[in-house]
Parts: structure tokens; sequence; C-alpha cells
């Protein structure tokens, strides 16, 4: 009597601490993006003098906004706290780093590219959260098509050629829709395994942190391609 009671009530448990953890998660990297964006919103009038700083006083912020991810993610699960403080002030710095692209896109162009993201981000978190097939294999496979495409990305910035960064941002949109189920699952995997055995608060850091450059990734990606097409200020 004893062991048919427990199993269903282990179940029960299982179930709730992983929808806590996930809604944790998806909170946090929620927050940030509405962070990120109403930093954008309110810089954007001051965009036109942060794109006249010149040498360090500009190059230092985006070497920031390029290594704070790391240092995020590898506090994540050592200081839960100090990592999530470290996300907000990233996506503080991303929205800085945004608004300078109001300089170049119309309101509706960025509009678009953004409720474009949620919508893709929402389906393929969705797909991910509630998906029976494994995502390991394809997510790994994406992760390789991304590195390959950074370097095509870094010659084509030599090169300069309008069809490649096209094309390029096709498939970048396509890979950071891949990764953002691949990352929900994995990181339902992760807790279910490693839950009981490390901090749950840092597990949902990193995958916010995770969910966040997903969507970042997706909305400068489709950005671009929108711009191609006429939505920009020239």
């Amino acid at each position: 009597m004893n062991n048919y009671d427990q199993q269903p009530r282990t179940t029960v448990n299982t179930e709730v601490g992983l929808n806590s953890f996930m809604t944790k998660m998806f909170g946090w990297m929620g927050a940030a993006v509405l962070v990120s964006a109403v930093t954008a919103f309110m810089m954007t009038p001051m965009a036109s003098q942060l794109s006249n700083l010149r040498g360090g006083s500009l190059w230092i912020p985006l070497i920031v906004w390029f290594i704070l991810p790391f240092v995020i993610s590898g506090q994540s699960m050592k200081r839960p706290t100090v990592a999530l403080v470290g996300l907000f002030v990233y996506a503080v710095v991303t929205g800085g780093v945004i608004s300078l692209y109001a300089l170049v896109y119309t309101p509706a162009t960025m509009t678009a590219a953004f409720v474009s993201s949620a919508a893709i981000f929402i389906t393929m978190a969705g797909i991910g959260t509630f998906t029976k097939r494994d995502l390991t294999k394809i997510g790994t496979q994406a992760t390789g098509a991304l590195i390959g495409l950074i370097v095509a990305m870094v010659v084509n910035m030599f090169l300069r050629l309008p069809l490649a960064s096209l094309i390029f941002s096709f498939v970048a949109v396509i890979i950071f829709a891949v990764l953002t189920a691949w990352d929900t699952q994995r990181m339902q995997k992760m807790y279910l395994q490693y839950g009981d055995q490390v901090s749950t608060t840092g597990l949902a850091v990193n995958g916010a942190l995770q969910l966040y450059l997903d969507f970042v990734n997706l909305f400068l990606q489709l950005l671009q391609i929108f711009g191609i097409f006429g939505g920009n200020n020239d």
C-alpha cells in the first residue's frame, strides 16, 4: 500500500518542481527581454551620440557585450544571485546596443522584427517543452552549423556581398529557432537529472541566459532581413 501511494506522489512532486523551474526560467528570460526593450526605447534619442564614440569608448562596451554572457554562465552555478544580477546588467547593455539600430532601421521594421521573433521563439520553445522527440542530435548539428556560419559571416564582412548577407540571415534564423527548441528541452532534462544536486536557481538563470541569447539573435537576424527588403532609414 505504501509503495502504491509513493510512486504517484513522487511523479506529482517532480512535475510540480519542473513546472516551477520552467516558470522561473522563462519568467527571468522574459523580464530580461523587457528590460532590453525598455532600455533600447529610452536610449534611442541618444543613439546618434553613442554612434559618434571613437576608439576605446566604443569598443569597451561592445567587448563587455560579448564577454559578459560567458561570465554569467560561469557564475550561475556558483553564485546564482550574482549571475541573476549579471543577466539584467547584460540586458541593459544589450538594450543600449540595440538602440543603435534605430539609426539604421525604421520603428516599424524594428517592431515587426520583434513581433516575428517573439512568435518564432514562443512556437519553438513550445515544441521544445512538449515534444517527446530527443532534440540532442539536431541541436548539436545546429551548434556546429552556427560555428560555420559565424566564420562565413566574418569572411563576408570583408567581401560585403549583400546576397550572401541575406542568405546568412535566413540560415541564422533557422539555426536559432532550432536552438530555442533544443535549449528548452535541454534545460528540462538538466533539471530532471541534476535538480536535486545543484542550485535550481542557478540552473534557471543559466537557462534564462541561453534562451535570452536565442531570442536576441533571432531579433537581430530578422531585423537585418527586413532591412534588406527596404525597412531602413536610407
